[in-house]
């Protein structure tokens, strides 16, 4: 079947620590790299700029909360802000007239700088107190974007997004700003993909798992819990100046309100902790799902000649939606990636379904 070992050979801890070690998955990446590479030549405008593209930039926006949230075990309540810090840091280098390039390095690093002053503090607290330190970053951050017009132009303020040049590409068109949304995307999912390989991705590991009992075995805690809130806000700095340039193309206080930061956090964990897959199946869940049940309960509502309040349609799928997450969570609390894997290893030993069950199929 897809995703037989056959010709796999524990021979060395290289082959043996390959990101995709199975050739299925293999093929099956680059088939998905090679659609979405094309996507602009054969899928309809409507579903590529209204709902891949934003899928792309939430994705790894998700990507980059759960470096901190995943891997490191820190939760955060505030990422929308740091994601805020770097669209509008971003949009004010552009105009001053420094390269794209060196504005979105310039975004991450203000992020960064942001995100590290209240997560250098945070990280000698865990739990409640830690979420609390988060969530005062989110207030600060809405309060000075809402009273410094100097940053955002005022509360009712729109800051336009001068166009961009990337080396001399304009990037102008929906295609070219989809191509740099998924270059972006492709950069952060391979970091984190090798990043649970290296030394930094094991003590972020050690911990999520125990934090004293990581510091037992050498592994400085504070350290490494003020760098995975450093990494995490530069990736998520950079994310939200492509999603300022990519997608919005203007910037409001009210596009990274905490409700963003919920919905960020959501797509993590029902997508599921330290899974880069994960983070993607929890982007597209929480940005379709309203969508389709809205769409679903329309169609049944005309099929069915009921006459429903407008009202209730618009608020009914949302109601439908966080029933859908409580369900997740209560089923399979490890998220959409664990069902996934599931699924995979139900193929790994099909039809020997007693080599997984005894544990010969792990």
């Amino acid at each position: 079947m897809f995703y037989r070992r056959a010709g796999i050979r524990h021979t060395s801890y290289e082959t043996d620590s390959r990101v995709l070690p199975i050739p299925f998955e293999r093929r099956l990446l680059g088939l998905l790299v090679l659609l979405a590479l094309t996507a602009p030549a054969w899928l309809p405008d409507l579903y590529f700029s209204g709902y891949l593209l934003p899928w792309i930039i939430w994705s790894t926006a998700a990507l980059s909360l759960n470096v901190l949230m995943g891997w490191a075990g820190q939760v955060h309540l505030g990422f929308a802000s740091v994601m805020a810090v770097g669209a509008y840091a971003s949009v004010h280098l552009v105009r001053a007239g420094v390269p794209f390039v060196l504005a979105l390095v310039g975004a991450g690093l203000a992020a960064a700088l942001v995100g590290s002053i209240f997560g250098v503090p945070a990280v000698r607290v865990k739990g409640l107190y830690l979420a609390v330190s988060t969530l005062a970053l989110q207030y600060v951050v809405d309060w000075v974007l809402v009273h410094v017009p100097a940053i955002s132009g005022g509360a009712q303020a729109t800051l336009q997004v001068p166009a961009p040049h990337l080396l001399g590409w304009d990037l102008a068109s929906d295609s070219a700003r989809y191509y740099l949304a998924f270059a972006w995307c492709a950069a952060v999912a391979l970091f984190t993909l090798n990043m649970r390989r290296t030394a930094l991705g094991r003590a972020f590991v050690a911990i999520r798992e125990k934090d004293y009992a990581a510091e037992v075995i050498g592994v400085n805690t504070y350290r490494y819990k003020a760098l995975a809130f450093w990494i995490s806000s530069f990736l998520g700095g950079v994310t939200g100046a492509v999603l300022a340039f990519a997608y919005y193309r203007v910037v409001t206080p009210e596009q990274f309100s905490l409700d963003v930061s919920i919905q960020v956090a959501a797509m993590v964990i029902t997508g599921g902790l330290h899974s880069v897959v994960g983070s993607f199946f929890g982007a597209g869940f929480v940005l379709l799902a309203p969508i389709f049940l809205d769409r679903v309960l329309r169609a049944g509502a005309v099929l069915l000649d009921v006459a429903v309040p407008s009202t209730t349609l618009a608020q009914l799928p949302l109601v439908l939606y966080g029933g859908l997450i409580v369900g997740f969570l209560l089923i399979e609390p490890l998220g959409l990636a664990k069902v996934y894997d599931n699924v995979r290893n139900y193929f790994l030993v099909w039809p020997f379904g007693y080599a997984r069950k005894s544990g010969l199929g792990r």
